[in-house]
């Protein structure tokens, strides 16, 4: 069973296992090098909170022009007839845009460029009183055939009702309503290009004909090769309303797995960002025979050849084709098929292609958007994460479009540090980072922290024991504000905010991967409260969220309209995970057993997940199915609790790996955190110069800075090196401590499983033996797969001498 956007287990869980260091690679150097550019904003946090950097600043795009949704909402009781017609068309969020109090601020720099005028593109003039919801005759809930349509899980009453929708529909509604507001804000040659909602459609409907001149068939791929931007935006909604299967492609990809994806989605056209994504392409071309036509959308082609377009090229390649085409097959168009390939894997095998229906994507928008804001035209998102993966595909693309918010794009450069600076430039009001974001932020500012003078220590620490104080009120729905709290978030709170340009932030998430109690109480002592989320590729994203109500610990409550059902749960309560709603997909491109496996006769997604809900149908995830250790004995033993018991009892850890299948007991393979500061508290310049000289310097290792062939260095990070001064060790490799067997370290290691043994329900659950391993894991190395989980499979060679 593959899981992508999956919060808070180990198995693998974004899109793109054909290169096993794909998206890792992507994320992990993304986060790191925020964090070079946080640097010197986040030492005035904990060593100089009074002088820190203010939040008072304004903000370079104004939000005024909000709206209102009525008191029913968007939703629709029209029931749909048996030959799939409804009597009603969708609507959206009745959101009426209200007049600012005052001018907004322009959305464009002073001589910025923008967008093409309404006349300079050619619409298809359509209405949302055109349109009807059809549905095509179906009779199953899944299929595994790109032009097979399926029944929709829906409800008599509720969310689960609503009237389905196309992703034209979802965008027409707020074209109408919202067509001058910004809908896409990019930099290109130092100057802002701002697109409006109703230039957006343009561009959308000009892309939708141009791809049918290049031949693109039904139900056939558009593969997308590329760093986020308008045009990966403009080609993944033209396609659709094209009648393609979008389907993105991860920019670290081989030429293999480019051809892997390009192949199975049958591509009749792919878009590619420049020379080097082209030249993967190049590489597989003769063994694509659907492909027609390859088009580069930056910078322009260094050969020519009769099936290469730039995007102008592109642009204007449709020009001819009359808008009764397109009008026809935006017609055609139905809710219950497949419309879009998120691909995702398992640990082993090649990638599935997870198909989405139109209504799978505007159902999941339309209903997450009204928890995230009922008010449309408010919300200001940074895309940055891989448009391939479902999670940033979701967030940026179509709950955006839900709520007519505005997406800036993060510069090409993001991996190297200006992603910090889109931040703060762009102040958004909502931010998506996976844990390593938060842990790593943590990790830089508390080791600022520590070399704080002692006063300044105790103004620190009574301040976020204030916050943390008030954090858990909030939490807990008691809103009880404590003595001290409006200082402390004068001195410290408000100023942290504005240096990570979170000030504008009123929702913080986290996902993708398990992430500590003790990173979440950092922030929350912040007032930067973290809420987690949980959901997969083949759930369209969420299942489960934390906004307006959460728990430390827990990945929140299932959303609206959606159903969580716990399979074989044992005495405690945890049980498998399995997911019903109109958010589970149609099923696997091709792939009819997979989608067997995943999917059940009644149509329940199990997720392969272990889970328990508390008192307040909190869910909380537990562990992995296939991750169970069945030892000798015949005793089934979860390794994720044990593993992590052992990191928080001995500080020093950086990962822990549970071995014992098959075997008579229990035993542990360990590594030490190891990291250098390098130039991350360095003036910006010579922290930016010191990074692009070294640009592979983080290959995706929790702890661990790399060196230039991608390997985790042997130096001890600076908690490390806390742990060993604490003991009396004056090491500072992690080879000198095996070497020397430092006996200080090996015994506070051993306490520390000794404590966590002293918790086991029994002995079959207790650590007999542990090593050292000489070096951490990483993706290079194959022992982390997707978002830095464990592969078993892949730690055998590990493993072996330990048996």
């Amino acid at each position: 069973m593959s899981t992508a956007v999956q919060f808070h287990n180990r198995s693998p869980c974004l899109p793109g296992e054909s290169s096993a260091k794909s998206i890792e690679k992507v994320l992990m150097l993304t986060l790191f090098n925020i964090f070079s550019s946080f640097s010197n904003y986040t030492m005035s946090v904990e060593e100089n909170p009074v002088a820190a950097v203010d939040g008072t600043s304004d903000s370079s795009y104004s939000q005024k022009e909000t709206s209102k949704t009525d008191g029913t909402g968007s939703k629709m009781n029209s029931a749909v007839s048996p030959n799939g017609k409804t009597d009603d068309p969708p609507t959206a969020p009745k959101c009426t845009p209200k007049p600012p109090a005052k001018p907004p601020r322009s959305y464009e720099l002073d001589g910025a460029a923008t967008g093409p005028s309404a006349e300079e593109t050619k619409a298809v003039p359509l209405t949302t009183a055109d349109l009807a919801t059809t549905l095509a005759p179906a009779e199953q809930l899944w299929s595994s055939s790109r032009d097979r349509a399926v029944r929709l899980r829906m409800e008599g009453s509720g969310p689960g009702s609503e009237t389905p929708a196309t992703v034209h529909q979802m965008f027409l509604e707020t074209v109408e309503r919202f067509g001058d507001h910004p809908a896409l804000v990019s930099k290109k040659d130092g100057q802002t290009v701002t697109l409006t909602w109703r230039q957006y459609y343009e561009q959308c409907c000009a892309a939708a004909k141009s791809f049918l001149k290049l031949g693109l068939e039904r139900f056939h791929g558009v593969g997308i090769l590329g760093f986020n931007s308008a045009e990966w935006f403009i080609s993944d909604i033209g396609c659709i309303l094209a009648g393609g299967l979008a389907a993105g492609i991860y920019t670290t990809n081989s030429p293999e797995a480019c051809h892997y994806v390009a192949a199975n989605c049958e591509a009749n056209v792919l878009v590619v960002e420049d020379q080097k994504q082209l030249g993967k392409i190049l590489k597989v071309k003769d063994q694509l025979p659907h492909l027609k036509a390859i088009v580069q959308y930056k910078g322009e082609l260094q050969q020519k050849a009769p099936f290469l377009y730039t995007w102008d090229e592109f642009m204007k390649a449709g020009e001819d084709v009359p808008n009764e085409q397109l009008e026809a097959v935006i017609g055609s168009l139905r809710a219950n098929e497949c419309c879009t390939l998120i691909y995702t894997s398992g640990t082993t095998g090649n990638p599935k292609g997870v198909m989405l229906s139109h209504d799978n994507i505007t159902w999941t928008a339309r209903t997450v958007s009204k928890i995230i804001n009922p008010n449309c035209g408010e919300e200001v998102l940074v895309s940055y994460l891989p448009l391939s993966h479902v999670a940033a595909q979701m967030i940026d693309v179509w709950c955006c479009m839900s709520l007519a918010g505005t997406t800036h794009f993060a510069q090409p450069d993001a991996l190297k540090g200006s992603l910090a600076n889109t931040l703060r430039e762009t102040r958004p009001t909502g931010f998506l980072g996976v844990p390593r974001v938060w842990e790593k932020m943590q990790e830089r500012m508390k080791a600022v922290g520590a070399k704080a003078s002692p006063l300044r220590r105790r103004v620190a620490d009574w301040a976020k024991s204030i916050g943390l104080e008030y954090g858990y009120s909030v939490m807990n729905g008691e809103n009880v504000v404590p003595w001290g709290f409006m200082l402390s978030n004068s001195l410290v709170f408000k100023k942290v905010r504005a240096a990570l340009g979170l000030d504008r932030c009123k929702l913080c998430c986290t996902g993708a991967a398990p992430i500590t109690k003790e990173t979440l109480e950092y922030f929350m002592s912040l007032n930067i409260p973290v809420k987690e989320l949980y959901g997969m590729s083949e759930s369209s994203g969420p299942h489960t969220i934390s906004i307006n109500e959460y728990r430390i610990g827990s990945c929140g409550k299932v959303i609206p309209g959606c159903k969580t059902k716990l399979e074989n749960p044992d005495t405690d309560g945890n049980g498998e995970i399995c997911f019903w709603g109109r958010h589970v997909f149609m099923g696997y491109l091709n792939m009819p057993d997979k989608t067997a496996e995943s999917l059940d006769e009644s149509g329940w997604l199990h997720s392969g997940d272990l889970g328990k809900h508390d008192e307040d149908d909190f869910l909380y995830i537990t562990g992995r199915i296939k991750e169970l250790i069945i030892t000798a004995g015949g005793e089934n033993i979860p390794p994720v609790p044990i593993e992590d018991a052992v990191k928080s009892e001995v500080p020093i850890i950086s990962n822990a790996m549970l071995i014992g299948d098959k075997l008579k007991f229990l035993s542990m393979l360990l590594t030490l955190k190891v990291t250098i500061f390098f130039h991350l508290f360095k003036p910006p310049q010579k922290a930016a110069a010191a990074q692009r000289n070294r640009s592979r310097l983080m290959l995706l290792c929790p702890q661990c800075v790399m060196d230039d062939d991608g390997d985790p260095t042997d130096d001890l990070s600076p908690e490390a090196l806390d742990f060993c001064r604490q003991h009396g060790v004056r090491a500072t490799k992690v080879s000198e401590i095996i070497a020397n067997k430092e006996p200080a370290i090996y015994k506070a290691i051993q306490e520390g499983v000794e404590r966590v043994n002293a918790t086991s329900t029994s002995n079959a659950q207790k650590v007999q033996k542990w090593v050292i391993l000489d070096r951490d894991f990483t993706v290079g190395g194959g022992e982390l797969g997707q978002i830095l989980q464990l592969f078993f499979s892949r730690l055998l060679l590990a493993v072996e001498p330990y048996r």
